[in-house]
């Protein structure tokens, strides 16, 4: 299967090529996560070089830092920022037909412009945020250059949590472009990677809106931009097992194929559904899940309706797909109390420093069938979770390509794995150069994660 969407620079889509066709938890999740095999202590930074850099705005003093035009801290443990006084309106008209409303009130949180430690080719931004009926949020992003100047405020989403008639509906912005960066759907992305200039800083926006006359408020808990200038590659450097080795998370297995055929306004249903399923398979592990009312809408024969929930969730109707990455965090950390955000790693390394601590990870990979023993598929791309590692540091994934929910787990050979993930380029059926994801994923975790957990998340830049 392929994506729907046409093809663009980003060639890594999120749909799998297969050969063969309640009630949130009130226990505290950074207690009640259950890790099969060994545990080990968090080890320290992994040493790979690597050119990547994270960046987020998560708690009080970084909100205050920021420009706040009619927001105001939230109240209560989780720092934030929300919609207080509005400034004015703004003209929307959804392009998409999700809302006849045109006319939103707003308000504005502006960060400090970050420069980067080390020039970047790519961002990629993620947020976490609380949108009742009536409410939405535009996320924006402006990077400066190494050769001065920057670019335009660039809108990398207009989304809200739910999708019903009083808001517009989720989507990325085509077209986006200054000369020196594009938007490709959800990246920020320098169009001559062999020129003279870089991205040298980055600065994010949010725009808090609802309807006016609406009372619900808006809520913004996290802004973030992964920068990468990751070097173009076929083969990436082995890293030996590590720490994780063992090591294995109890995430519960959906295969995406079950839904082959529901609900295609979603991308053709469940064929094209990789990312929102192991978005709900993380999502779980950390016991969060819709409830019944959430879930009254899809039809009772249909099992596993949470995956059908999820796609719906996270499609963008712009790209056409429910593949868009930070979506799909926004989508996890809609939860009670869960963060979400997409990230690159340097390294396998830094994968096993979280699986050790007991934090899955959503991985972006493409391959031909003939590159990953034990698939049985090839791939433009696809998402699926690492779970852990066997004794011998092989991947243990859950792999929503399964044919159906008993084949989601399986074990990947560690080269093979660690090489499809990472690298920047690969070769495709045809012979022809084609991009690699260089090691994106999604990084799902709880408000209040173990002291294991957050020493790895902190070690990696993750806050």
């Amino acid at each position: 299967m392929s994506s729907s969407t046409p093809a663009s620079r980003r060639t890594v889509l999120v749909t799998a090529v297969t050969a063969a066709a309640g009630l949130a938890l009130a226990a505290s999740p950074a207690l009640a996560v259950p890790v099969r095999g060994r545990t080990t202590g968090v080890p320290g930074t992994p040493t790979e070089p690597d050119t990547i850099s994270r960046h987020s705005w998560t708690s009080r003093r970084d909100w205050r830092a920021g420009l706040h035009e009619g927001v105001a801290p939230t109240p209560g443990r989780r720092a934030g920022v929300r919609l207080r006084t509005p400034q004015g309106t703004v003209d929307y008209q959804d392009p998409h037909g999700g809302t006849t409303t045109t006319v939103w009130e707003y308000a504005r949180w502006t960060g400090p412009v970050r420069v980067l430690p080390q020039p970047a080719t790519e961002v990629l931004p993620s947020w976490n945020a609380h949108t009742p009926p009536g409410t939405w949020l535009r996320v924006e992003v402006r990077v400066g250059y190494t050769t001065g100047g920057r670019s335009p405020w660039y809108v990398l989403g207009v989304w809200a949590s739910g999708d019903g008639p009083d808001v517009p509906r989720r989507t990325s912005v085509d077209g986006q472009k200054d000369g020196v960066t594009s938007v490709w759907t959800d990246t920020v992305t320098l169009d001559d990677s062999a020129g003279r200039a870089r991205i040298g800083s980055v600065q994010l926006r949010a725009v808090l809106l609802r309807a006016p006359g609406c009372d619900a408020v808006p809520v913004l808990w996290r802004l973030a931009a992964t920068a990468s200038a990751v070097p173009d590659r076929f083969e990436v450097p082995p890293a030996p097992p590590g720490p994780a080795s063992g090591v294995e998370a109890r995430v519960p297995h959906y295969s995406q194929n079950v839904h082959i055929g529901r609900y295609p306004e979603y991308d053709n249903g469940g064929e094209a559904w990789c990312s929102p399923t192991s978005t709900q398979m993380i999502t779980e592990y950390w016991g969060r899940r819709p409830t019944p009312e959430e879930l009254a809408w899809v039809r009772p024969e249909y099992d596993d309706p949470q995956v059908c929930h999820a796609a719906r969730r996270t499609y963008d109707y712009q790209y056409g797909g429910c593949g868009n990455w930070p979506f799909n965090t926004a989508y996890a950390a809609s939860y009670r109390d869960m963060q979400g955000v997409v990230t690159r790693l340097a390294s396998l390394e830094q994968a096993e420093l979280l699986v050790a601590a007991g934090v899955p990870l959503i991985t972006s990979q493409s391959f031909l069938a003939k590159e990953l023993d034990g698939a049985g598929y090839g791939t433009a791309g696809h998402l699926m979770t690492l779970v852990g590692f066997t004794d011998e540091g092989d991947v243990i994934a859950a792999d929503p390509a399964g044919r159906n929910n008993a084949d989601v787990r399986r074990t990947y050979p560690r080269r093979a794995w660690e090489n499809i993930w990472l690298r920047t380029k690969r070769y495709n059926e045809n012979g022809q150069v084609r991009s690699g994801t260089g090691g994106v994923c999604y990084v799902l975790f709880p408000l209040r994660p173990s002291a294991a957990q957050r020493h790895a998340l902190h070690a990696l830049g993750i806050r």
